[in-house]
């Protein structure tokens, strides 16, 4: 089978390499689509992420989704032929983390794409049966794939516990933030307010449902006018921009929650302790999902959420160099690889 290998900074090599064959509790997915992470563009563009390092050729890609071709002979929930949407991570399932069902939290999982695991730009991908998700006939393999990011929006609304009726404040319109707010509604919130830069984004966020798109520059003074004051129920910030972070406590109500998802390019960013004891502001972390792939597929399956609307292109895997060029313009969403040609 051909993969795409990262060999260096910018630099993708074809290679052949053989067919996996799936262990006991493993199938074997023929790799339809394949979707474009940031993750994957940083790696492209730095060969490295914090403390994960690419010290030998590594294959990315992690959102990802495609046809079962084969069974392990302990396998009983899939069969060959079913469209399957793959959790790319992994855990041990042995931890104290994995004990207490916060699978993403263990220290040992196995996640695509990120050294030294081999993603998705494959043809095939041997994959735990347990973490391949079957896609109704009514969901597309190409929807499938970007199942990945809209967990990432699942968790953190999630986190920031986003329920009826509330208010919620999203600043970064990438794929995440305009999926968190997609299940920021889904999950009955009634006021999506989303900032960015970035006056494509805006516009995409718009037409998707956000009842006010900004841009940072003029956040606090659009969030106070939106809320009379008050501030938002819940900020999710999405884009890790310094600057982002630190605002978030100005749009925040007393006693609201704030979730950060977006990586900084800085470990450390300020922000005001006095605020948040006397307002009693909830700030939490997101770091990837658990248990969300069920509900990702039902909010697709029930025409919930438009991922497909995320996607800018669509390339070949032989154009995949071409591919992660495009994806790093800063006004590109979403860029979609087919790995195999669509059955």
């Amino acid at each position: 089978m051909q993969v795409a290998v990262l060999t260096e900074p910018g630099e993708f090599e074809y290679r052949e390499r053989d067919r996996p064959v799936p262990d006991a509790d493993e199938v074997l997915v023929r790799v339809g689509e394949v979707g474009i992470c940031g993750s994957d563009v940083h790696y492209y563009e730095h060969g490295r992420i914090g403390d994960y390092v690419v010290e030998s050729p590594l294959v990315l890609g992690h959102e990802a989704a495609g046809e079962v071709v084969e069974t392990g002979r302990g396998v009983t929930g899939l069969a060959s032929g079913d469209r399957v949407a793959m959790e790319p991570g992994v855990p041990c399932r042995r931890c104290a983390y994995c004990s207490r069902g916060e699978y993403n939290l263990c220290p040992d999982v196995t996640f695509m794409a990120t050294p030294p695991d081999d993603g998705a730009f494959a043809e095939y991908v041997a994959w735990p049966a347990d973490y391949c998700y079957r896609l109704p006939e009514s969901v597309s393999t190409r929807e499938g794939s970007l199942c990945e990011p809209l967990s990432v929006g699942i968790h953190v609304c999630r986190r920031g516990a986003v329920g009826l009726g509330d208010s919620v404040l999203v600043t970064g319109a990438g794929p995440i933030g305009l999926l968190v707010a997609d299940v920021a509604r889904a999950a009955g919130a009634t006021d999506v307010l989303v900032a960015d830069p970035v006056d494509r984004k805006r516009d995409l966020a718009s037409a998707r449902g956000a009842d006010v798109t900004v841009d940072p520059a003029d956040l606090t003074e659009a969030v106070a006018a939106h809320t009379d004051g008050l501030g938002v129920d819940v900020v999710v910030e999405a884009s890790g921009a310094p600057s982002a972070i630190e605002g978030t406590l100005d749009c925040v109500r007393r006693g609201g929650r704030v979730v950060l998802v977006g990586l900084a390019s800085e470990s450390t960013a300020s922000l005001d302790t006095l605020a948040l004891v006397d307002d009693e502001i909830d700030v939490r972390g997101s770091f990837r999902y658990r248990d969300t792939y069920p509900a990702a597929v039902s909010l697709l399956a029930d025409g919930s959420v438009d991922v497909a609307g995320l996607v800018d292109f669509e390339a070949s895997l032989a154009d995949l160099g071409s591919a992660f060029e495009r994806a790093r313009d800063p006004e590109t969403v979403k860029g979609l690889v087919e790995v195999t040609t669509r059955r």
